[in-house]
């Protein structure tokens, strides 16, 4: 026989009781109020640096003081007996204080350093008095404030007479004294956090709430609003040397509730994603060392992909990578020739500019339109438009006639700006409406606008009518890197149906671009290039939930304290080796086992968000996904590094190319090369060397077949 449904106070009562559990656990473990949480929580607040954080910078302090306290015990020992002149009573007193508070303050530091090395990142519970050593130590600034008045005072005094040196240790101790009191306040305010105060509980958008009473539905409202707001006055900051109008102000919400989305199910500070990205990355280097299995070999092998012309598609997308990466300007020309940029863009560009009529936007000293010339080596009349014109939604491009190729090319700078971050950062997804295609999906809104504000030029415009009236025969090719490369293949997706033999190359495209039907539609007619494990091409709200996952759940399995995982991380990053052996797995233990959840907020629990059910081992692949999925814009050709071969000079990298499938990037591979792998020159680079490789192979058949037949005709 079915139970009758609680009643709402009895509901509203288990959720108390509960609350009260985790409230009672977190003072149990040192932890605050809020139930388990790495985050901090001192003056009644959350902050964002965990109670394992003070190793390093106290390690650190603790060290500087110990050589000032031996300082000033040297300087007092040597003239003891000495402090005779006007003033030097004084002086022998600031002394003496001095060394019994600079010893107080090192038996602090000594005991939070030791305290904030025990435990793990999720468990804290052997770190549960650091709150108290912590509150001792700031009460410790109050008279090491007060004393660094007196010594200011005692050293601009123009009356004393003692001797230079003790006079000027004063001195240095007192500057010592201020630098240490001032980075301490920068340190705060880096670590406050505007919501610590209201982060009570917190629940995400999709779960069953179960809240059936006003005031705890306006609780959540006014924390989610808070947190928006906070996001918001963030990217306004970081956005300040920009003129902002409505588009800005829209944008600015919207990326502030996709943040405020994406961090509201977690409690991890910047140290714990450090040390999960660590983790990771010697883990995914540890499974790339291991065997394959035959199975997983057949199933990789670029055999089994589809390789009708891929050299072709190279030895074209090493062509119009330079128009990609000529979009950029004068930046990336300095960039590729720092000594001599300058002066060849000094002395070439006055006398060569187009009409006024053919260009739009800034181009001071015309550096940007020097630039393009230099890296593509066209003529200027070869130039149709060129748009320097830069704002949200609005990128620069150029149309010019590429005669090698017998093309119209139309060329999309990617990211250079702050306008073009928040284009990239309007992650929300919209419908893609076009006639006659009726593979409709969704697409990337900030990127679709971008493509949408160059379509309307080429097409209202009259841009595109002018390129084909001077060159009918040419065929169109949009391409681009990056932004750029997003914006082409949107672009080009629009163009499909006025000009059906067009072809676009998206060179590093980002990843979450096209739904699954608009990216099998546009395998016709548009090709991506991908090198090594580029961030950017993988980068998708799906996949940063993935990553969030991941990194929450190595952080919460490793049972080595912070400390060591970030310092032989940072041994492993910088110098290589073997990756350490650290412990990913519970070894035999449950869940129940930690100390206390990673994830600090109370609705995790209640609630079970996604986050903290990748925690429990449950799957989460039942649960519907919260971003839809977006992928990579058409065949994708994935360009990976075979060898390096470094000499002391240059360095000599082989690299291999074949068809991929957009799986391959359905996961954020932790690498030094996942930004470097991105760049426009590296991309080049690349595209450059398979190219002359491939040309160089088929001179070498040419030469073989040619010394086949003339042996047959001798014979």
């Amino acid at each position: 026989e079915r139970s009758s449904p609680p009643s709402p106070a009895a509901r509203r009562g288990r959720e108390g009781r509960v609350r009260r559990v985790l409230r009672e656990r977190g003072r149990a473990e040192g932890a605050g109020p809020c139930g388990g949480m790495p985050g901090l929580v001192v003056f009644g607040r959350r902050w964002a640096i965990g109670s394992d954080d003070f190793v390093l910078p106290g390690a650190f302090e603790l060290s500087l003081r110990v050589l000032w306290w031996i300082g000033i015990l040297v300087l007092y020992a040597v003239h003891k007996g000495q402090f005779n002149c006007p003033g030097g009573g004084l002086l022998h007193s600031y002394l003496l204080v001095l060394l019994v508070l600079l010893a107080a303050i090192i038996c602090a530091l000594s005991a939070l350093v030791y305290v904030s090395m025990q435990g793990t990142i999720s468990n804290p519970g052997p770190r549960k008095s650091l709150p108290k050593l912590l509150y001792t130590r700031l009460l410790l600034y109050l008279p090491e404030f007060i004393w660094a008045i007196v010594g200011a005072v005692w050293v601009s005094d123009s009356s004393l007479q003692c001797e230079k040196t003790v006079i000027n240790a004063v001195l240095g101790t007192v500057i010592a004294s201020w630098v240490i009191i001032i980075f301490t306040i920068i340190g705060v305010l880096i670590v406050f956090d505007p919501l610590g105060g209201k982060k009570t509980f917190y629940l995400t958008d999709g779960v069953n709430r179960n809240l059936e009473s006003s005031q705890s539905g306006q609780l959540l409202f006014n924390v989610k609003n808070t947190a928006t707001r906070v996001w918001e006055k963030r990217i306004r900051l970081m956005c300040c040397c920009i003129v902002q109008d409505d588009d800005h102000r829209v944008a600015f919400t919207s990326i502030a509730e996709l943040f405020r989305n994406y961090f509201s199910d977690t409690d991890l500070v910047p140290s714990d994603i450090a040390a999960g990205l660590i983790l990771l990355h010697q883990e995914q280097d540890k499974m790339e060392s291991c065997p394959k299995e035959p199975e997983e070999v057949l199933c990789h092998s670029p055999s089994s992909l589809v390789t009708d012309g891929l050299d072709i598609e190279l030895e074209n997308a090493a062509h119009y990578m330079l128009f990609a990466a000529a979009a950029y300007g004068w930046p990336y020309y300095i960039y590729t020739n720092p000594f001599t940029a300058l002066c060849k863009l000094n002395g070439d560009c006055c006398g060569s500019r187009p009409t006024d009529s053919d260009i739009t936007g800034s181009d001071r000293h015309n550096f940007h339109f020097g630039s393009i010339l230099k890296i593509t080596g066209l003529q200027y009349r070869d130039f149709i438009h060129i748009s320097f014109h830069n704002k949200i939604y609005e990128i620069p491009f150029f149309v010019a006639l590429d005669h090698k190729k017998e093309a119209i090319v139309v060329a999309v700078r990617g990211t250079l700006s702050f306008e073009d971050i928040l284009t990239d950062l309007s992650a929300d997804c919209e419908d893609l409406t076009l006639e006659d295609v009726l593979e409709n999906g969704f697409v990337h809104k900030g990127i679709t606008q971008a493509a949408n504000y160059i379509y309307q030029k080429l097409i209202n415009d009259g841009i595109l009518n002018q390129a084909f009236t001077i060159a009918p025969e040419y065929k169109l090719v949009i391409v681009g890197h990056s932004l750029g490369g997003g914006t082409a293949s949107i672009l080009a997706i629009m163009l499909r149906n006025s000009f059906p033999t067009l072809k676009c190359y998206a060179f590093s495209p980002p990843g979450g671009l096209l739904s699954k039907t608009l990216a099998d539609y546009t395998k016709h007619f548009i090709v991506s290039v991908i090198l090594g494990k580029d961030l950017v091409a993988r980068l998708s709200m799906p996949n940063m939930e993935d990553l969030k996952r991941r990194i929450v759940r190595i952080v919460a399995n490793c049972n080595r304290p912070k400390y060591q995982i970030l310092l032989r991380g940072c041994w492993y990053e910088v110098f290589g080796g073997d990756p350490d052996n650290f412990p990913t797995e519970l070894d035999g233990r449950n869940q129940d086992a930690l100390t206390q959840p990673l994830l600090a907020e109370e609705s995790l629990m209640v609630h079970r968000s996604p986050s903290y059910n990748a925690l429990d081992g449950e799957s989460h692949l039942h649960s519907p996904p919260q971003y839809p999925h977006l992928y990579l814009p058409g065949k994708i050709i994935h360009i990976v590094e075979e060898s390096s071969s470094k000499r002391l000079c240059s360095s000599d990298i082989k690299y291999t190319a074949s068809w991929s499938n957009e799986t391959v990037f359905s996961s954020i591979l932790i690498s030094p090369k996942m930004i470097t792998d991105h760049m426009p020159d590296v991309v080049l680079n690349a595209l450059n060397s398979l190219s002359q490789e491939h040309g160089s192979c088929i001179s070498c058949l040419s030469g073989l077949v040619s010394a086949v037949i003339s042996s047959s005709v001798d014979g």
